[in-house]
């Protein structure tokens, strides 16, 4: 006993300790930056030395502050600057930036994940299910553990093509954020020995009070992650939209100026549930791969249940991403409206066009995997005959939200068709109509995901006649009002009808919090038509994990291509202009060919990372038949 409580001790100082030094870069750092004290300091002493004290402008918080810094370079084409090989240098950059925000994301997300599944099982009473959740979430790690290691790889090759394609810019850029990269390399120190302490000590923390400290890690773990993220989220921002800095681009003393940029807060929230979403995706991917290589029951019911949590997880992210996107490009067009009217009804806009392909192909895959999901459940066909309903709203939803403002003609196209907008289908192509179809698609998700959660149940509520209808209306209603608030948009002035997305959002998000929570509400207790066979599923319903997956990493190539395009030809906007030859837009056929590339290339390497994880391969036992009501599997958010 007095040895048990000597280890708890040991551990709480250890965990306390490690909380202690993780953090102790940020706490001697911040202060600083923070509060802006080290640019008086600076004038002091200029002052003492009588030298005069210059002051600048900020480009973005209007403040003044004392010049610290030097101005932004002005290039010119040369090997001094812009060194080359005899091939397009962004092309370089591209592939090593996009491939390393690939992994980075994906490292960033397993162990959000890992931490939800592992609670999970901690705070369940099933003891078998508490050891399959506990089991999972070391299968999530142990797939991201192999893709840590080649993160950091991609991280020092990124940082080498700069320093030897763009010695100037990159020289200008860590200047300016020389305090947030040496914060940024102690972090990354930090969370690769918590990760490694996290998987390692899995086994040795695997029960009682140390199970409470190898999960209090897994937080540790995610802080700084995030942190990272948003540390390197701030570069991105100051390029899009600098701040801290005066017209010349000369540094103000203020770090949190130029961290805390217009659009820092919307890129942080939107890439954090891109990541979520795209780290589902990419797990339920691996699932799926590893159901169609199964040779057993056994192993199929496992990697059937690690797909469906991993998709599930992946898609709680990806309802909310429309709306953070949204809330991104209102962001930048109340910073420039210049660069909104680029990338929405601009250079860019047909990019948005493909964008809205991809998104419509994420909700429809997501809703034909679930609809063949059901098949693994007794009593889940008496909502068969109803999804050719769901398929005509998702249909209908999807065609207009792809639908184009205007068209890519040739000028005789142009004339025979009197303009660049369709007679008919140009009315589809406004904002008006296209917020309609996205919020119906995400409603009718919804509705597959609660018709999901009640497939093989029955409620034995008193109530339940009551609240069959009650939800039926309550989404009858949000569909009318949807549509209703898209046609009304047209018979009103653009700058009243931008605010409708408010109502239309909050009826959607109506749906899937009120609805999900009375479901669940009338589903405790429910009496079961019988078990969910897991394994029993067709392979179609893997191949649309696998579409998910694919379809995700697209996206993100695409988005991380419009941000920085939006530029121009600034490497940092309006603050310091890039003189290369390449400072020029892609055509939207180059740019697709790429994205597709880097795709490939992302997924065939991803699969050499999952045959690596699988060489040291070890699983818990699930049985394809859980016959026990209340036994079977369940992901947070479902039945």
């Amino acid at each position: 006993m007095g040895l048990l409580a000597g280890k708890r001790i040991f551990s709480i100082m250890a965990l306390c300790m490690m909380v202690g030094l993780l953090l102790l870069p940020i706490v001697v750092a911040l202060p600083s930056p923070a509060t802006g004290e080290e640019a008086p300091v600076a004038g002091e002493e200029a002052k003492k030395e009588g030298d005069k004290v210059e002051k600048g402008r900020d480009v973005y918080y209007k403040t003044e502050g004392i010049v610290v810094g030097a101005p932004a370079p002005k290039t010119t084409d040369g090997p001094k600057d812009y060194p080359r090989y005899n091939f397009e240098s962004r092309v370089l950059i591209w592939f090593a930036n996009q491939q390393h925000l690939y992994y980075g994301s994906f490292v960033l997300a397993v162990p959000i994940f890992c931490m939800i599944i592992e609670f999970m099982g901690v705070v369940t009473k099933d003891k078998a299910l508490a050891k399959r959740y506990d089991q999972l979430a070391y299968d999530f790690i142990k797939i991201s553990l192999t893709a840590y290691s080649l993160t950091a790889i991609l991280g020092g090759i990124l940082i080498f093509t700069f320093l030897t394609l763009y010695p100037a810019f990159f020289s200008y850029l860590s200047g300016i954020f020389r305090p947030v990269m040496h914060i940024y390399a102690l972090m990354f120190v930090a969370e690769s020995g918590t990760l490694y302490i996290y998987y390692y000590g899995w086994d040795k923390m695997r029960e009682g009070f140390l199970k409470w400290i190898h999960l209090s890690m897994s937080v540790v773990l995610n802080v700084i992650g995030t942190l990272l993220m948003f540390l390197a989220n701030s570069w991105i921002g100051f390029m899009m939209s600098p701040a801290g800095v005066d017209e010349q681009g000369r540094y103000l003393g203020n770090i949190w100026h130029v961290i805390h940029t217009a659009l820092w807060n919307p890129l942080n929230l939107h890439r954090i549930l891109g990541n979520m979403a795209f780290g589902g995706g990419v797990v339920a991917a691996y699932a799926a791969y590893k159901f169609l290589a199964s040779k057993t029951d056994e192993d199929r019911a496992h990697y059937d249940w690690m797909g469906y949590i991993a998709m599930a997880l992946g898609v709680a992210f990806l309802i909310p991403l429309p709306f953070a996107g949204y809330w991104l490009m209102r962001e930048v067009y109340a910073y420039r409206q210049q660069m909104g009217i680029t990338l929405m009804g601009g250079l860019l806009a047909w990019l948005f066009i493909i964008q809205a392909t991809m998104i419509g192909i994420l909700f429809l895959s997501t809703n034909y995997y679930l609809w063949q999901a059901m098949g693994r459940m007794r009593g889940a066909e008496k909502y068969q005959r109803y999804i050719k309903y769901l398929v005509f709203l998702l249909a209908c939803g999807y065609m207009v939200f792809i639908t184009p403002h205007t068209m890519v003609m040739t000028p005789a196209e142009l004339k025979a068709m009197g303009g660049q907008q369709h007679p008919v289908l140009g009315n589809y192509g406004v904002m008006s109509a296209k917020n309609g179809g996205i919020n119906v698609i995400i409603t009718t998700t919804v509705l597959s995901f609660v018709w999901y959660m009640r497939g093989n149940k029955v409620s034995t509520v008193s109530w339940a006649k009551f609240g069959n209808i009650f939800m039926g209306v309550f989404f009858t209603c949000a569909y009318i009002n949807i549509i209703w608030l898209a046609i009304y948009g047209y018979y009103i002035p653009a700058n009243v009808r931008v605010g409708l997305s408010v109502p239309q959002v909050a009826t959607t998000l109506s749906c899937l919090f009120f609805m999900f929570a009375l479901n669940s509400v009338m589903m405790r207790g429910a009496k079961q038509m019988g078990p969910i066979e897991w394994g029993k599923i067709s392979a179609r319903s893997q191949y649309a994990l696998i579409m998910l997956a694919t379809a995700f990493t697209w996206m993100m190539g695409l988005m991380g291509y419009i941000r920085s395009s939006v530029r121009l030809f600034w490497h940092v906007n309006e603050i310091m202009r890039d003189n290369s030859p390449w400072a020029y837009t892609h055509t939207v056929g180059f740019a697709a060919n790429m994205i597709s590339a880097n795709v490939l290339f992302f997924w065939i390497s991803i699969l050499f990372v999952f045959w690596l994880g699988s060489l040291t391969a070890k699983k818990a036992p699930v049985e394809s038949k859980a016959g026990i009501p209340g036994s079977v599997p369940q992901p947070a958010t479902s039945h």
